[in-house]
């Protein structure tokens, strides 16, 4: 899965190269992002003189502020396609380097359950969510990395917060404390949920061998067969759903609650005045971002159940590439034995 795209010279180009490439190019976007919150407590500033000194503010002056925003969005845009352009090459090319790994091996693994459908679909599916969840884990630690003393700074305007009182640098705390508590809440609801979806491809695999084995033998793909084999993917999939209805439950609520968080933590020094519209609507939006960064496992908890789902078939595929002896050919086709 990473050998044969990271450690063959064939591809060290696009694996190490483009690599860096994302790096870079997702650290200036979340640059841009940095001046898009400047330029928010500017515009909401001026906005909040505007409505409360008539006469103060002129209509060129808005249109100035939108202007400069509208250039901070043009290249945002551009760089935003360019690499979107760029990860699918180079999840394409990984997905090349998978397959072509898997195909120099076919006459040793071709008998074993669910071949056709690992070298074809769990490849390309590998590189996909590997790639997606890589992108957003690196997007996260660069937020994080690039707000977290903007808010600390912005913090120092904070004096007081409900329940505490006067708690310094008070917004940092509480984000790192209220995205670790989610995530150790959401890991725990969905323990079991791995689990489920890899016995769910299994039941999937077995389907869909039988089906192909029937496309050529009649005697293959019967009515019953087929009946008992929908019946374990059935199963599968209403446990799936019911386990997830409590995960989306407290995930979805939680998310809920954290969105009003900062308004809570910002209620006394509102109320006080003590801070501007433009300003608040930085710490707010800097709150969100250090506080998102941190929620990176809670946002990607399905995609990581998926992904452990395909590595476990991958790399039980690799498993049986790898061993010296050839298998017996009735132990490899059970499907259980996967």
């Amino acid at each position: 899965m990473f050998r044969s795209f990271f450690l063959a010279r064939q591809w060290q180009v696009w694996s190490w190269l483009g690599s860096v490439i994302i790096l870079l190019a997702t650290w200036y976007k979340v640059q841009l992002d940095l001046q898009v919150n400047e330029w928010f407590g500017d515009f909401y500033n001026t906005i909040q003189q505007a409505l409360s000194q008539s006469g103060t503010v002129t209509v060129e002056d808005l249109l100035g502020h939108l202007w400069v925003f509208g250039q901070i969005s043009a290249i945002f845009i551009v760089v935003a396609v360019l690499l979107e352009f760029f990860v699918r090459h180079y999840v394409f090319r990984w997905r090349t380097a998978m397959h072509s790994y898997y195909m120099q091996h076919w006459d040793k693994v071709r008998h074993i359950e669910g071949a056709s459908q690992r070298v074809q679909e769990d490849t390309m599916r590998f590189a996909q969510i590997v790639e997606r969840l890589g992108v957003s884990f690196l997007r996260s630690i660069m937020t994080l990395l690039a707000f977290q003393p903007l808010l600390w700074e912005l913090s120092k305007q904070v004096k007081e917060v409900p329940y505490f009182g006067e708690v310094e640098h008070v917004l940092i705390y509480v984000a790192i404390i209220s995205a670790m508590f989610g995530t150790v809440l959401l890991a725990a609801i969905g323990v079991k949920l791995p689990g489920l979806e890899f016995n769910n491809q299994r039941a999937e695999a077995s389907l869909r061998k039988e089906l192909v084995l029937g496309e050529d033998d009649s005697r293959r793909a019967k009515p019953q067969s087929m009946t008992e084999l929908f019946v374990d993917v059935r199963t599968n999939y209403l446990t799936m759903y019911r386990h997830y209805l409590y995960f989306d439950l407290f995930k979805i609520s939680y998310l809920q609650f954290s969105s009003i968080m900062p308004y809570i933590m910002l209620a006394p020094t509102i109320v006080a005045g003590i801070i501007t519209f433009g300003t608040m609507q930085q710490i707010i939006r800097a709150f969100g971002k250090v506080e998102g960064s941190l929620h990176y496992l809670v946002f990607s908890w399905s995609t990581i159940v998926e992904l452990m789902s395909v590595y476990k078939r991958l790399k039980a595929f690799e498993q049986l590439i790898e061993q010296p002896q050839p298998l017996d050919e009735n132990i490899v086709n059970q499907p259980s034995a996967l």
